[in-house]
């Protein structure tokens, strides 16, 4: 960064370390149309063309801005640098999630509108242990009057275009995070959600890369956003051959109202720099989240392997079905049972009774706490879900508290799966929510809760907010689940909180701050979830992707493949199992135990190791395959997936990569150095049939 006119942040660089920093001659204000103080007839041609750090609208720069603030009905604002500093470690964003740490160091730029009373902190974190860049914005009213703040983005970057390509993931539901790269042009390119959660369909997550990046050679600067509502990402080329990329909250629908003397943060924004291709960035955000985002005790210790109950019997159980399956799973050495959708009010469809979060004693009969010991007598632990930001009509609490719902006046609000969303601005709908929850978890012991949330936000109105604050609704809805599992996870330390919108919806950074793992896709298919898991990984660590063995055909898709293969898939995430152990073949029950050792075995390695893109079954149709590798180089486990069969071929070869090259592995009893697996590679001879999988240790000798 550096200052132009002693008053204007410019962005100077970033990318690869330089050994320089007189840098200041990139930001071109020794060329026309020069700086306002010396060119004034062309300060608005400077501000169109200038490389700002901050970019306000209204004034000149018609680009893309990162602010726009709005007093007494005029938008427009312009910073001007006050001062900066440095300091040790990082602060805490209030009710916010973010990434922490003392090793690490902070810099803070003030910028100050003298018209509007506005004071804007800008905040860079950057980790001694981590190539990256944390980036978030603290808003203060300093003047009389109050300011409507319509535009807050977390970063803005203006770089040369370097023919740039945008790397984003899409999906729907039971298809997320498929990986798309389209060219960086002068109409612009953006991914965003108005959905009031990050969403299947697009993921707060873009890179900008150089043409034919793969994953090991080329330049990618990614941006991910530690947030779970709206959002927008963009990146665009402008008239003189810049890009400019952004991101934050997306500015639809938001209206915050700044009241003198208040103040207001924006959530952080993950930059993460590789020249090495896209590996090196995966890498970069995974020791990122797994050691400065995840919270949670569980982040390093091994997790139960469960079974959840709802592909087994989905809304039709009773305590006796359940504990059933927990004989069955305690037997295969599956240590905790999670019970899922319906125990609760009348549900036995998914047509009512959220809001009414007292157990159904018809179907759990001798109540919950008998349910639960019964289940720890055969040394399993319990889990239970919950969906608690919704609302039935057909539930007790909708009668007694119609209000409650989101809903424009006079408009009947829009169902989803029959169900209405809370109104979190209110403060006594937090507090009820958040008891009905609590006292479920202080009544039993219940190790583990399955937070979901099945449908997105809409008419978005709140009977609580004034008419000027109604476009805070959605923002505070955010604010309000993290208020609550803030509050869950300090009520409750040792619970193992896994996160879960219907399927992959709300996977996303702000949710790892509060849990340490998040269901993947309700798609449990192994053959879909090599290519949702694909694009998961890109930029989140394996620990932390729900990954469960399903039965066949797959509820969804209707496939049948092997239970070995199935088992192989799920171990690149938490493992676990979502079938009726009671019905499935002898042959698959069988399979199980050792299922559950080998995940163990491999589980430190999973957990913490350096995660390989080697092939990838979305590209190339027949195959895929990945590698992690422990940090001191003396284990990597391959999986090797054949989804489709090819007559007549020789053995696979593939390269692997992170290994220590002079030490000496050996691979299926066969020796090899590191250089010549990197190098010259490792055979894999061709596998038997479609969706055939196996594990490939190797260790060093």
């Amino acid at each position: 960064m550096g200052i132009a006119d002693n008053n204007y942040l410019g962005h100077v660089y970033y990318g690869k370390k330089l050994n320089d920093t007189n840098l200041s001659y990139l930001m071109r204000t020794e060329e026309n149309p020069f700086v306002p103080s010396e060119n004034l007839r062309e300060k608005v041609t400077f501000f169109d063309s200038f490389p700002m750090e901050y970019p306000c609208g209204g004034l000149g720069d018609y680009r893309e801005s990162a602010l726009v603030v709005s007093c007494n009905g005029q938008e427009g604002a312009e910073l001007s640098y006050v001062s900066h500093e440095i300091f040790s470690g990082k602060k805490e964003l209030k009710g916010l999630p973010a990434t922490w740490g003392d090793n690490c160091d902070t810099a803070e730029i003030t910028m100050r509108d003298d018209v509007l009373g506005l004071k804007v902190i800008l905040s860079y974190t950057a980790f001694s242990d981590t190539d990256a860049i944390a980036r978030s914005v603290r808003l203060v009213n300093e003047g009389s009057e109050p300011l409507y703040l319509k535009k807050v983005l977390s970063a803005s970057v203006d770089m040369e275009d370097k023919d740039f390509e945008f790397l984003s993931l899409f999906g729907s539901w039971a298809r997320e995070r498929n990986m798309e790269t389209v060219p960086v042009g002068h109409a612009g390119t953006y991914i965003e959600s108005l959905r009031g959660e990050s969403g299947h369909q697009e993921h707060p997550f873009f890179a900008l890369t150089t043409k034919g990046c793969t994953q090991t050679n080329g330049e990618v600067y990614g941006f991910h956003f530690v947030y779970s509502g709206n959002f927008v990402g963009k990146a665009q080329t402008n008239q003189f051959g810049n890009v400019r990329a952004s991101m934050g909250i997306h500015p639809e629908h938001f209206t915050w109202k700044l009241e003198p003397g208040k103040e207001f943060t924006a959530p952080e924004v993950i930059l993460v720099y590789s020249g090495e291709g896209l590996g090196k960035m995966t890498r970069t955000y995974h020791d990122l989240y797994r050691n400065h985002l995840i919270r949670s005790p569980w982040k390093d210790k091994k997790r139960p392997v469960l079974i959840n109950n709802w592909e087994a019997t989905y809304f039709e159980f009773d305590e006796e079905k359940l504990l059933d399956i927990a004989k069955e799973a305690s037997k295969a050495g599956i240590e905790m049972l999670v019970m899922d959708d319906g125990w609760f009010g009348h549900r036995n469809s998914d047509n009512s009774s959220l809001g009414d979060w007292q157990v159904n004693e018809n179907k759990i009969r001798g109540g919950l706490e008998n349910l639960v010991e019964h289940v720890r007598e055969l040394g399993m632990e319990f889990g239970i879900w919950f969906e608690p930001e919704m609302i039935s009509p057909d539930s007790e609490l909708y009668c007694k508290h119609p209000e409650w719902a989101l809903q424009f006046t006079g408009r009947a609000p829009g169902l989803a799966r029959e169900q209405l969303v809370l109104d979190f601005s209110r403060p006594e709908v937090l507090e009820y929510v958040y008891e009905s929850v609590a006292s479920i978890l202080r009544s039993a012991h219940i190790s583990y809760v399955k937070w979901d949330m099945n449908r997105p936000l809409a008419d978005a109105g709140s009977s609580y907010l004034p008419e000027d604050r109604q476009g805070e609704v959605y923002h505070r809805h955010v604010l309000g689940l993290y208020e609550l599992q803030e509050r869950l996870i300090r009520e409750f330390p040792n619970l193992l909180l896994e996160n879960c919108s219907g399927g992959g919806a709300r996977f996303d950074p702000g949710m790892l701050y509060y849990s340490p793992q998040i269901w993947c896709s309700d798609d449990t298919d192994a053959v879909e979830r090599l290519m949702i898991q694909e694009g998961t990984q890109l930029i989140y660590p394996l620990s932390v992707i729900g990954a469960h063995v399903s039965d066949c055909p797959n509820h969804i898709t209707g496939r049948v493949t092997p239970f070995e293969t199935r088992g192989i898939v799920a171990m690149a995430g938490t493992f676990g199992y979502e079938l009726d152990i009671t019905k499935i073949s002898e042959e698959d029950r069988e399979q199980i135990p050792g299922q559950v050792e080998t995940f163990k075995k491999y589980y430190p390695l999973i957990n913490a190791g350096d995660y390989y893109r080697l092939a990838s079954y979305r590209e190339n149709h027949i195959y895929d395959c990945y590698q992690v590798v422990s940090k001191d180089k003396k284990q990597a486990l391959i999986t090797f997936v054949q989804v489709m069969a090819e007559p007549n071929i020789h053995s696979r070869k593939i390269y692997l990569q992170g290994l220590s090259e002079d030490t000496v592995y050996e691979v299926d009893g066969k020796r090899y150095t590191g250089n010549v697996l990197m190098h010259a590679g490792l055979l894999v001879p061709a596998l038997w049939g479609d969706y055939q999988a196996k594990l490939i240790e190797v260790l060093a000798v």
